[in-house]
């Protein structure tokens, strides 16, 4: 029982899920003042994060042929039959009504920005645009970026211009995780067939790419920051965590190699958490 348990759980990618629903409660603290009581902030969160793990879900069961092939995956519990496909499905959608229906019920716009981000990430990401084109990284970073702009969304009660703008910032850092990841398994992906942005364009159009995104995201940040009147010690922190973020970009461009590569998506991690923990505390 417990060994399901613990492959239900390898459905839901813990560590991914752990970073959006953290960008989630960014949102959330970057705005001062919200009529909220802590309870049903908590609540919101656990509906954004139901939300999110039966997305995950899913596309565990749409990427499973994928999945199957390439080696970096193959070792997931769908893969390796420890969980059946329907099981998943049943999981996952499980999962998704649970969450809306607690989403919808504390804020419409927060309902609907979340599920703004399930559609982009199953319909449009994984089943239209994945296996057909290369800038399918768009949307999965439209994706990736309606946590923290659900979060903010759910505190200031409409749409704002730093909610928009920190979204941004989240869609212009995830191509660093994605094409990283490309990058170091480009032969998996030329397998599984799916038309990566490296495997169409090449590595060095990749790295500028990153290079390009780090920028711009790290000014989005620095300039939305600035809007929120973070203190000066927060701001220092993240300008030098910028800083750092543009040395690593610049090393994957000046010395490519599958270890500044994974250097590059640590760190890119490590950046996100650092600016989220800032507008938390």
């Amino acid at each position: 029982m417990l060994k399901l348990i613990r492959f239900y759980i390898q459905l839901i990618k813990t560590p991914q899920t752990g970073l959006l629903l953290l960008t989630a409660i960014a949102g959330y603290r970057s705005a001062p003042n919200n009529e909220y009581s802590l309870s049903i902030v908590i609540l919101a969160m656990v509906g954004l994060l139901l939300a999110i793990s039966g997305t995950t879900a899913l596309n565990m069961v749409f990427d499973h042929d994928i999945d199957t092939v390439m080696e970096r995956t193959k070792s997931r519990p769908l893969p390796l039959g420890n969980i059946s496909d329907k099981g998943a499905i049943i999981f996952g959608v499980f999962l998704i009504i649970i969450g809306m229906l607690i989403n919808f019920s504390i804020s419409i716009i927060y309902g609907i920005v979340v599920f703004g981000g399930i559609f982009f990430d199953l319909v449009i990401y994984t089943l239209w645009l994945k296996r057909r084109s290369p800038w399918s990284i768009v949307f999965g970073g439209l994706a990736g970026g309606m946590p923290i702009f659900a979060g903010r969304v759910l505190a200031v009660g409409a749409v704002d211009l730093p909610g928009i703008l920190l979204a941004i910032a989240i869609l212009l850092w995830i191509p660093t995780h994605i094409l990283t990841l490309a990058m170091n398994h480009s032969k998996d992906y030329k397998l599984a067939g799916v038309p990566t942005f490296p495997n169409v364009f090449g590595f060095k159009s990749a790295r500028y790419f990153i290079a390009m995104s780090n920028v711009i995201a790290g000014a989005i940040l620095i300039f939305v920051f600035y809007l929120l009147n973070i203190t000066n010690s927060g701001m220092v922190i993240l300008i030098l965590s910028t800083f750092l973020l543009m040395i690593f970009s610049a090393k994957v461009i000046i010395s490519p190699s599958k270890e500044s590569n994974f250097a590059m998506f640590r760190y890119a991690s490590i950046y996100m958490c650092i600016a989220m923990l800032i507008l938390i505390i």
